[in-house]
């Protein structure tokens, strides 16, 4: 039996015999409540073991997969999806309006690769794109309002609330991760790609808006992700279909785009997206998305960031149209990056993959680098208490009442 097990094994014992001795108690109700409290700390502290032990036993296959998020085919697994899963170890998936129909196909999809990662070392992050307005994956939900309109209610209480919402409709088909808040300034009226998905114009209402957002997702065991790190609100070109270039300095950078990200990050953000855009004054080589200058000076070193870093899809236009995916994902994990988001095609899934184990056996990247953003990525996961429980059919009816309600109270 090894160290993790003997652990494991210790803590059952501890538990039963705290069990028996308040179940002595005459005082039966008040047992019931000592033994539920035991019951609940067993199974947290066993997580929190398990997680934390986990890493001495996983492989070096299992530790990359844990670095990559990658999509899935359809409504239901075919043989490539399961193998990502099984023989790739993916650390998470991420899905779309076209794998997602109605609550009980998307609880027997969710159930289906919970199952088939069973094997696997840790849970999956699971993931949508839950904005609101235009941004929206689940089916079944009426109309959201856009980021723009809420900041127009300017309603801090309406914001969080509306966060709660959507963590909730998160929790409500199984998924544990949602793709907000849009932390972007809208300060270009000709950037199509963010536009109303921004809060507004200004630094303050950005900040103030997405930071309620945010923490009110994550009162709902939701992760949050605050993105498009470093701005994407003064681009005119969409990335995903061309490469963004801005032509600001850091000091430009810090004195409007970075300004709300740098408040979430002191607010306790734990996940930040790395956006597609070659910033030439900062980085005239390398997109941010694998730029060391960007994701390490910048990010971890100048605003204090040590939480998770995951890219943006690594199979839009930005990326594909100049660099091979498996060469981008390799040099994002040499920039900084934690996780390699790759949403579709398991032969660019496979490449990204590939390509990061190759770099790491020929010395390109040590495995004590692998390990940095695998603890990243286990602390995440213990946090948020992601599990492999199953998961039931979302009630469309009762999330759509919570919508009413919540937009007649913001009226």
């Amino acid at each position: 039996m090894n160290k993790k097990h003997w652990t494991l094994a210790a803590l059952v014992i501890v538990c039963l015999l705290l069990v028996i001795t308040f179940s002595t108690n005459s005082e039966e109700e008040e047992s019931f409540e000592y033994i539920k409290g035991f019951n609940d700390t067993y199974e947290e502290t066993k997580q929190k073991i398990e997680i934390e032990n986990e890493s001495l036993d996983m492989s070096l296959d299992e530790k990359i997969g844990q670095l990559i998020m990658g999509g899935v085919s359809g409504t239901t697994l075919n043989d490539n999806d399961r193998s990502l899963i099984k023989d790739y170890h993916l650390g998470g998936v991420i899905f779309f309006s076209d794998n997602l129909n109605n609550p009980s196909q998307i609880a027997s999809l969710v159930n289906d690769i919970k199952k088939t990662n069973s094997e696997n070392p840790l849970p999956l992050l699971l993931g949508v794109d839950q904005e609101g307005g235009r941004v929206t994956r689940l089916p079944g939900i009426k109309s959201l309002p856009t980021n723009e309109k809420i900041g127009e209610v300017n309603d801090l209480e309406f914001t969080f609330d509306f966060g709660e919402l959507l963590g909730k409709q998160l929790n409500a088909f199984g998924f544990n991760i949602n793709f907000a808040p849009v932390l972007d300034i809208n300060s270009n009226p000709n950037n199509t790609v963010i536009g109303d998905r921004a809060f507004g114009n200004t630094t303050e209402k950005v900040s103030n808006h997405g930071i309620q957002l945010m923490k009110g997702i994550e009162s709902q065991q939701i992760i949050p992700v605050i993105k498009h790190f470093p701005g994407h609100g003064d681009t005119k070109a969409d990335s995903h279909i061309e490469l963004p270039v801005s032509r600001k300095s850091i000091e430009q950078l810090k004195e409007l785009e970075l300004k709300p990200f740098q408040n979430a990050i002191r607010d306790g953000a734990d996940v930040v997206m790395i956006a597609h855009i070659l910033y030439s004054k900062i980085d005239d080589s390398h997109p941010s998305s694998y730029s060391k200058p960007i994701i390490t000076d910048l990010l971890r070193e100048q605003l204090n960031y040590d939480g998770v870093v995951i890219t943006d899809d690594m199979t839009m236009q930005a990326i594909t149209k100049y660099v091979d995916i498996g060469q981008a994902a390799v040099k994002s994990i040499q920039a900084g990056s934690d996780i390699i988001m790759v949403a579709h095609d398991y032969n660019e899934i496979t490449n990204a993959y590939n390509s990061i184990k190759k770099a790491v056996e020929n010395g390109e990247i040590t495995e004590e680098r692998i390990d940095q953003s695998v603890k990243r990525i286990m602390q995440l996961k213990e946090k948020y208490k992601v599990s492999r429980k199953s998961v039931t059919e979302a009630n469309i009816n009762q999330l759509n009442e919570d919508i009413n309600q919540l937009l007649n109270q913001g009226n």
